[in-house]
């Protein structure tokens, strides 16, 4: 208990709850996003990976930081145009067109990185984003710039939604697509739209860990993060507020279990730590899923005129 109590007393402990929480917040908007329109996007894990690799290879050829995280953005929004045109244009399976994108930008950004660097055994490394010294304000100041992108986007697009004429079609074409096309609304773009500004902040998402957290791309660092996200969406109601919370609780179990296996409890293995953010995650979902009211026209494809 003692040892619990001075985890939670360091300032350290509640700095790296914030930044394992960065690309969780900023996976997690995007899957809401594309949710919100209706539209399930499991693509999220191979997308996070292409923004990983797309970012750091840009900063690594020579580029600013920023226009790494814009290539990473730009990577996540062509990966997602695609989910697009085969769910919304196609209107295949959702299940099937998300994981093949995993599969695809997954395999995609290996080769790529094999492709340009076929002789290292060590990953290549950047000068990623420095902390906001300049800032002034605890925990957040030893934070990077990405991380307050992250805050500042969850009541931008609490906004959107709940306050704007293009937030209120992208809600209706989640929930009663026939009424948006009555309207004059056209589902198809809306939702087009939503999927690609969504997919979008998950290349963000992946591009944080190569160009934040880390300082280099290597294989299989984005290790789950994207499933996370869109159970965290679940979580959170399909609400931006609500999502925050899940990502920083998420985060907070995540650094505690970090913290308990370094202070090195001989009665308990490491593998009990290593299961504790998500069993306690999993409790959770539990608890809140069953009161969430998702969007009722979420998964369902929708042909223009069809009743």
């Amino acid at each position: 208990m003692t040892e619990l109590l001075d985890i939670l007393a360091n300032p350290a402990f509640w700095i790296a709850t914030l930044r394992v929480a960065t690309p969780l917040i900023l996976g997690t908007l995007g899957v809401l996003l594309c949710e919100r329109a209706g539209v399930l996007n499991l693509g999220i894990e191979g997308i996070m990976v292409a923004g990983a690799f797309t970012g750091w290879l840009t900063v690594y050829a020579g580029h600013g930081l920023w226009t790494g995280v814009l290539v990473a953005a730009l990577t996540g929004a062509v990966f997602g145009l695609l989910h697009a045109w085969l769910t919304v244009g196609l209107a295949l399976s959702q299940h099937v067109s998300g994981l093949g994108i995993t599969l695809l930008a997954t395999a995609l950004s290996y080769y790529g990185y094999r492709v340009s660097f076929p002789k290292v055994n060590t990953p290549p490394t950047i000068e990623p984003f420095a902390p906001m010294e300049w800032l002034g304000i605890p925990i957040l100041s030893a934070q990077t710039p990405l991380t307050l992108l992250a805050l500042l986007l969850v009541p931008l697009l609490a906004w959107v939604l709940l306050r704007t004429p293009l937030g209120l079609a992208v809600r209706m074409v989640g929930e009663n697509p026939q009424a948006a096309e009555g309207q004059g609304i056209s589902v198809a773009a809306t939702r087009t739209g939503a999927i690609v500004a969504g997919s979008a902040l998950m290349g963000v998402a992946g591009s944080f860990l190569t160009l934040s957290a880390f300082n280099a791309f290597f294989f299989n660092m984005i290790n789950g993060r994207g499933w996370i996200c869109v159970a965290l969406v679940v979580f959170a109601s399909w609400r931006p507020g609500k999502a925050l919370l899940g990502a920083l609780l998420f985060a907070f179990f995540d650094a505690l279990q970090l913290r308990l296996q370094q202070a090195g409890d001989a009665w308990l293995p490491y593998q009990v730590y290593l299961m504790l953010p998500y069993l306690l995650s999993i409790l959770a979902l539990v608890l809140v899923a069953r009161k969430a009211a998702y969007p009722q026209a979420l998964m369902k494809p929708y042909r223009k005129g069809e009743r």
